[in-house]
């Protein structure tokens, strides 16, 4: 593609699940090279997008190119060949128990290429070492902490030199040090091999701190985008709101509900 033109353009995108819509009208277009964040509320739809922009759901209306392609309108096979250029770190890391970290990342080389079994020990090793794990290929995942085990998934995520990585809450659950080792591998990773970065996450600080692009989601629409610095001063209430953690505002402390006096006389009526 044009390294000008966006490696995703997301257009008039409408999802429900059941009687809820998710999003309607959604517009967004995901820069090259770049890390852009999607953030909002939570049960906003984020992981939804992710699963949208790698064809497991279909949205209701409108349409998701990817490198210029219609993801919705793929055969299974051209999806699965489109998938192999997209990177995925799961919000749980989702490593498999029964293998060690080596296995780990060895297995999506194993599963989609030819390589012969000494060039897949080199590949790992440098994916390894990326993300400062290589001393500890031999462990098996329950030997790993938290932080650690997110690490090894995301040398895993970028195993075949994926154009692209999708990160679905990195952060969370991430004590404060692995997760500033988390964003800064995230930003170093994206910069030194030219990956487009996605990145979807409600923690604030560490996701403005190395994004170049933020979207704002609420209420099924986009509410703002742009640079974080431009986002921290917005005059949008609802963006104001999320971005400073303000526990009251557009989206309410309160569900919605009648007053608590009529609460409290009505039960003592049926009483």
């Amino acid at each position: 593609m044009n390294s000008n033109e966006p490696l995703i353009k997301i257009r008039n995108l409408h999802f429900s699940h059941g009687n809820r819509a998710i999003f309607d009208g959604v517009d967004i277009d995901i820069p090259q090279g770049k890390v852009t964040a999607v953030m909002g509320p939570s049960g906003t739809g984020k992981t939804t997008l992710l699963k949208l922009i790698g064809g497991q759901l279909h949205p209701t209306c409108g349409t998701i190119e990817v490198d210029g392609l219609d993801v919705h309108k793929l055969s299974r096979k051209a999806l699965y060949k489109l998938r192999m250029r997209m990177g995925m770190l799961f919000q749980s890391g989702a490593l498999l128990t029964d293998l060690t970290v080596y296995d780990n990342v060895a297995y999506p080389l194993r599963e989609h290429t030819d390589l012969p079994e000494s060039m897949i020990r080199r590949l790992v090793l440098m994916k390894l070492e990326a993300v400062g794990l290589r001393g500890a290929r031999a462990l098996m995942p329950s030997e790993l902490s938290g932080g650690m085990a997110r690490r090894v998934a995301l040398s895993r995520a970028i195993a075949l030199d994926p154009m692209m990585v999708m990160y679905d809450e990195p952060f969370t659950g991430q004590d404060p040090i692995s997760m500033g080792v988390l964003a800064q591998l995230v930003r170093r990773l994206n910069d030194a091999v030219g990956l487009t970065s996605i990145l979807v996450s409600h923690d604030v600080e560490e996701t403005a701190g190395i994004a170049d692009l933020i979207y704002v989601i609420s209420a099924g629409k986009v509410i703002e985008s742009g640079a974080p610095e431009a986002l921290q001063s917005s005059a949008s209430p609802a963006v104001r709101q999320f971005m400073g953690g303000l526990p009251d505002g557009p989206v309410g402390f309160h569900y919605s509900a009648p007053a608590l006096s009529e609460d409290l006389l009505s039960m003592r009526g049926a009483e």
